[in-house]
């Protein structure tokens, strides 16, 4: 049975003409435990399928099933019941209320479960240790670096202990050693057992994920599944096959020659044959007017 179940399932922004379609006509099934990577351009409804199946938005049309249970048509109150119960956000801009430090925005889905507060500060606490930043917790999230700040990001998404965690684009703001990091994190989550969804665009990523799925124009183009440590094969061929021409070097170097042969067109001297025709418009100007 997949825990997740997407069937014919739009979204449309706007009225009339002014209109957009983020997603048309998307169907999906993923089974518990997979763990799935999104890629596409951007604007082409990565982000809008992911709030769709995180309970963050509606479908306009098409139905929606978690766990077996129909939640496209759901209250708002009835939504965020099962997001605070059922599923986990890694956001790419982290989300943190400034003024708590990270101990306490850990433990804030805890708040709204109703545990109590000796209880949650001892599961924020594990958690952050399990993801390796506990020795920061009294910090606020403005002293923390970015890893750090996303590490602990992965620790609040934990702490509910969700059946599906939702990632969209985790290691979009951070360096190498730190999108490697998270990444490794999101990895442990898996082989855990948890379900994984995130967003990325770099190929590379696609060596954590067991299946890949690519969009455009918002829809679902090509779905592959892919084994653990390899990049997926689709995603390859962009990674390893880009033409030469498109170095940032020689971008630049046409960009320069062309910058220097505008200015040359510019300033090249009229012809003197201009200058000549000037002159018996000029005197037959001046003999009108004595004629006059």
């Amino acid at each position: 049975m997949p825990l997740i179940e997407v069937q014919d399932v739009s979204k449309l922004y706007g009225f009339g003409d002014a209109s957009t379609l983020a997603l048309d006509e998307v169907s999906l099934k993923i089974e518990k435990g997979e763990c799935v990577a999104v890629m596409g351009p951007s604007g082409c409804g990565k982000s809008t399928l992911m709030n769709i199946i995180g309970l963050l938005d509606r479908p306009t049309h098409g139905s929606y099933k978690f766990d077996s249970k129909p939640v496209g048509r759901l209250r708002p109150n009835q939504a965020a019941k099962i997001r605070r119960d059922s599923i986990g956000f890694i956001f790419q801009s982290f989300n943190f209320l400034p003024r708590l430090t990270t101990l306490e925005n850990v433990a804030l889905p805890l708040v709204y479960k109703g545990v109590s507060v000796s209880r949650r500060i001892k599961l924020a606490s594990e958690m952050l240790e399990r993801v390796g930043v506990q020795n920061r917790e009294y910090f606020l999230p403005g002293q923390l670096s970015g890893g750090q700040a996303q590490c602990a990001a992965i620790a609040r998404a934990l702490v509910n202990n969700p059946k599906l965690i939702i990632a969209d684009e985790p290691t979009g703001n951070l360096d190498s050693a730190s999108s490697l990091l998270v990444m490794e994190l999101l990895a442990d989550i898996h082989k855990s057992g948890n379900t994984v969804i995130f967003v990325t665009h770099n190929p590379e990523l696609t060596r954590y994920a067991t299946r890949v799925l690519y969009m455009h124009d918002g829809q679902i183009v090509h779905d592959e599944k892919t084994a653990l440590g390899r990049v997926a094969t689709t995603a390859r061929k962009v990674l390893y096959t880009l033409p030469a021409a498109v170095n940032e070097d020689d971008v630049l170097a046409g960009v320069s020659a062309i910058m220097k042969a505008i200015p040359s067109k510019l300033t090249t001297p009229r012809p003197k044959r201009k200058k000549t025709k000037a002159k018996p418009i000029k005197r037959t100007a001046a003999k009108k007017r004595r004629q006059s």
